[in-house]
């Protein structure tokens, strides 16, 4: 007998049916985007199912993917694409993860390759359930890339790392250009918003990566509109570069679903252009705060300005 569909349809965040319905906001102009209709769009989208490869830029909703996948740039989501945790702003499905593809490093090099990407950004979804937290999976999709794709710069946006010992050095190990991991909130938000996180465990991630190789640019990016205050953001600004790390992304946090944590607020542009000015004034080599910025959009751009500008700073303290 077969099942009713109700039964049949698997919930993409079944941690979240029971929870009571948030409205979702109307956007304001600033914010609103085009649907995608390119012809390279439509190409790049082919060639992630040709490859099975997943991509944050579709699983998390991102309201960027049109002008990035116009530009065949699209953000790799390894390790499955099926999360662990349950964090009550992201739209990345959740729940038993799927089996690890042993593969899966050599289809994203070759998309890359195909793709011609100039610098690449490698994401996952978070694995608790495995012993390493899929730092060694991080390492051989790095080496697979450096392999097919030797002139291109790499950027991992890795989870947590938490209660794995070790799994971060097996990462930066690999040489990455640039470790990426996002606090995303300020700590007062986090057991509503990443409750399964710990925000002094996400600011050491980032400390002790700097410490291992000094060499290796860092990055970490926030959402606002969820609740937080100013002298909190800035809090996390110094938080930042008291941990050394090189480059702040601040975006506008959007609900992806009435079952979401709620919009607080849209933050104005004007705010985005201030928190900007804050965040190079503490010493950031490099800042993107504006309403669509999300820790991959513009990475490219980004990297070259961000490499430029650590030549800069170290030319003027010789």
């Amino acid at each position: 007998m077969t099942a009713p569909v109700e039964q049949r349809i698997r919930p993409r965040h079944p941690e979240k049916v029971h929870r009571p319905d948030n409205p979702v906001p109307r956007k304001p102009a600033w914010i609103r985007v085009r649907a995608p209709t390119s012809p390279v769009y439509f190409e790049t989208r082919g060639l992630m199912r040709e490859l099975s490869l997943n991509t944050v830029c579709e699983e998390a909703g991102c309201p960027n993917i049109g002008e990035c996948w116009e530009r065949r740039h699209a953000t790799m989501m390894i390790l499955g694409s099926v999360c662990t945790r349950a964090c009550a702003f992201c739209n990345v499905a959740t729940g038993l993860p799927d089996r690890l593809d042993p593969h899966e490093p050599e289809r994203v090099a070759e998309a890359v390759a195909r793709l011609g990407l100039r610098h690449v950004v490698v994401t996952s979804v978070d694995r608790d359930d495995l012993d390493d937290g899929g730092a060694g999976h991080f390492a051989r999709t790095i080496a697979s890339i450096r392999a097919a794709a030797p002139d291109t710069t790499v950027e991992v946006l890795t989870p947590d790392f938490l209660r794995k010992n070790g799994a971060l050095e097996v990462v930066v190990a690999a040489r990455p250009d640039v470790f990426n991991h996002n606090l995303e909130t300020v700590p007062r938000l986090y057991p509503s918003v990443r409750p399964g996180a710990r925000y002094y465990h996400s600011l050491r991630l980032l400390d002790r990566a700097k410490e291992i190789d000094p060499s290796l640019f860092t990055k970490s990016g926030l959402m606002v509109g969820l609740g937080e205050q100013r002298q909190e953001v800035t809090q996390v600004m110094d938080d930042l570069r008291s941990a050394g790390v090189d480059f702040l992304t601040i975006g506008q946090y959007l609900q992806p679903s009435v079952k979401h944590h709620p919009i607080d607020r849209f933050v104005t542009p004007q705010e985005f252009d201030d928190y900007t000015s804050l965040a190079l004034a503490k010493g950031f080599h490099m800042v993107s705060a504006t309403p669509l910025t999300r820790s991959s959009y513009h990475a490219d751009r980004d990297f070259a300005a961000l490499r430029a500008a650590r030549e800069r700073a170290l030319g003027s303290s010789t």
